[in-house]
């Protein structure tokens, strides 16, 4: 088995385990992935063999801007925040991960550096995979090239409509919008980032977002519970807001 392969991705303390004995731990780490859901476990025993396993302390940056690319990351566990930086070092947020996700897609099939930057917002575990052999692989099993074709799809639809909402929606259509989404039906929210990280994503400041959310409690569409908790109270006004340009 070929797994012990070194960072290179601007990393502190990069811990990497051999996968000889972790072979199950990485099926296990595989099957939470959609785009392994088709596989066998032998077929998965195979990817498992060109993977290892990295821990990320909580803080510390998986890659950067910049380094080489050629590896796909899968979040086992943990949650880690992808961004980008503008020329004035202003942060972008582009999502936030959790078990089961991946990332670094973009590299397998393009010889550019890596162009978003990776930070743990949890002590995590990644297990990494080998993009050259895993395009090997995508070879052998076409379900693997055609799940990552559709997960880039999927990225690529709801990246559009970010930058469409950002351009050209109001603050309240974009609040409006996000807590909808966050919900997923349901009427409780935990915020999965920080507000600052959200307020990020949606392109405003952190007051803008924090003024706009106490302006929603008080028209009692939404109850703020603490610093990740949110409340949908009149779920059809939100729906309203999210659609229409005015408040």
């Amino acid at each position: 088995m070929q797994c012990g392969h070194s960072c290179g991705h601007g990393c502190r303390h990069d811990r990497e385990h051999g996968c000889g004995e972790h072979s199950e731990h990485h099926v296990l780490c595989l099957e939470r992935v959609p785009i392994f859901a088709g596989l066998s476990r032998e077929e998965k025993l195979e990817v498992a063999q060109i993977s290892s396993s990295r821990s990320y302390d909580k803080g510390e940056m998986v890659y950067q801007a910049g380094d080489a690319g050629g590896t796909l990351f899968v979040l086992y566990t943990g949650k880690v925040k992808l961004f980008r930086l503008d020329a004035d070092g202003r942060e972008q947020v582009l999502r936030v991960i959790g078990p089961g996700e991946f990332m670094g897609e973009l590299s397998l099939f393009s010889s550019l550096p890596l162009t978003d930057n990776a930070l743990a917002l949890e002590d995590s575990i990644m297990c990494v995979l080998q993009g050259e052999r895993l395009k090997e692989l995508m070879s052998k099993y076409p379900s693997i090239a055609f799940k990552v074709m559709d997960e880039l799809s999927r990225r690529l639809e709801a990246a559009e409509r970010r930058i469409e909402a950002i351009s050209l929606h109001t603050v309240t259509r974009r609040v409006a919008g996000a807590l909808l989404e966050l919900s997923a039906g349901k009427n409780e929210i935990i915020l999965p980032m920080s507000k600052r990280d959200l307020a990020s994503q949606l392109g405003m400041s952190q007051e803008t977002l924090s003024r706009k959310l106490t302006e929603l409690e008080n028209e009692g569409l939404i109850g703020l519970r603490g610093q990740r908790r949110i409340l949908i109270k009149r779920r059809p006004e939100l729906e309203n807001l999210s659609r229409n340009q005015e408040f």
